[in-house]
């Protein structure tokens, strides 16, 4: 069997891209988007009609609206396609702004309800900073289900679940990114490889924190470099994957063994993470990695949405 075919024996395999299209062939549970994976997607000849249409049909909106809608139409899509969840993610500017997530969390999940999509099938993608965690707290009571993303850290995810969050999405890639370019000339890639990589054992830590807690919050590990990173993170609730890489498993023979595993996780002795805010704040800040990558990730998302604007502009 191939190495994809292998991995969702242990794990629900999810497609991380706004290209609807390179879907079918891997066939995967949910899929997920970003503000960078859209404006990736409506520059290509194959959708870029889809921002003609929606632009064209809201052509006197907000540009907010506009951006909620295009994003829509593009969950739309992909539910046709994958029969689980989409994750839409909230305007990365309302990081810091709890009521600003939880209008725009509300407002995307009538939007998807107007065009007859049940909110179970969808999950409001917002950042782990402490507002937003603050908010997915709010909207779970409502049912409006949350993917907390741009995650780096052991507090966050502790954080997330001690709020509700149905799900998390550390991202193993840019923690990875980050040692590598700080040790510099003595980075060791193969002592660095497989379940000794700095963003596996980051989300295997966060794995075995929620398995011995109870936590009900879903583990999905985003953002691989390689698919050595995915294969260790085997048995992970979930991993989201790019078409890159969903092919490289695909035309790939070999064994995949579960690498994490919930027994051995209830059984280990690990200590409660302290989650109030003062203790939130100082553990994260105590985190150079998780600082610089959450802050980057959130300027990053910010740039793509301006972007993605200006293209909206242009249509009009």
């Amino acid at each position: 069997m191939n190495l994809l075919d292998q991995l969702k024996r242990h794990t629900i395999v999810v497609a991380d891209t706004g290209d609807f299209q390179a879907m079918d062939a891997y066939k995967p549970q949910d899929a997920t988007t970003n503000p960078s994976l859209i404006l990736g997607a409506v520059q290509k000849d194959a959708y870029r009609p889809i921002l003609t249409r929606v632009v064209g049909e809201h052509r006197a909106a907000s540009m907010d609206e506009i951006i909620d809608r295009l994003l829509i139409a593009f969950g739309k899509e992909i539910l046709d396609i994958v029969p689980g969840r989409v994750s839409t993610e909230v305007d990365a500017r309302l990081s810091f702004d709890t009521a600003g997530t939880v209008a725009r969390a509300r407002k995307l999940i009538a939007m998807y309800e107007a065009e007859g999509i049940e909110r179970d099938r969808v999950l409001i993608k917002i950042a782990s900073t402490w507002e937003g965690i603050r908010a997915a707290e709010i909207l779970e009571r409502d049912k409006i289900r949350c993917n907390m993303t741009l995650l780096f850290s052991l507090v966050q995810a502790a954080a997330c679940a001690e709020a509700g969050a149905r799900l998390i999405s550390p991202f193993v890639g840019r923690i990875y990114d980050w040692y590598k370019k700080s040790a510099g000339a003595n980075w060791d890639e193969a002592a660095n490889a497989g379940v000794n990589d700095p963003g596996v054992r980051s989300v295997s830590a966060i794995y075995r924190y929620y398995k011995h807690f109870g936590h009900d919050t879903e583990v999905m590990g985003a953002s691989f470099r390689s698919t050595g990173q995915i294969l260790a993170l085997s048995g992970c609730d979930l991993l989201t994957i790019s078409p890159a890489l969903l092919e490289q498993l695909r035309t790939t023979e070999g064994e995949v063994k579960r690498q994490l595993d919930v027994k051995d996780a209830r059984s280990a002795d690990i200590a409660r993470v302290k989650t109030d805010e003062p203790s939130f704040r100082f553990a994260l800040n105590d985190d150079a990695m998780a600082t610089e990558k959450l802050a980057e990730g959130i300027r990053a998302f910010a740039a793509d949405a301006i972007k993605l604007e200006g293209l909206i502009d242009a249509a009009r």
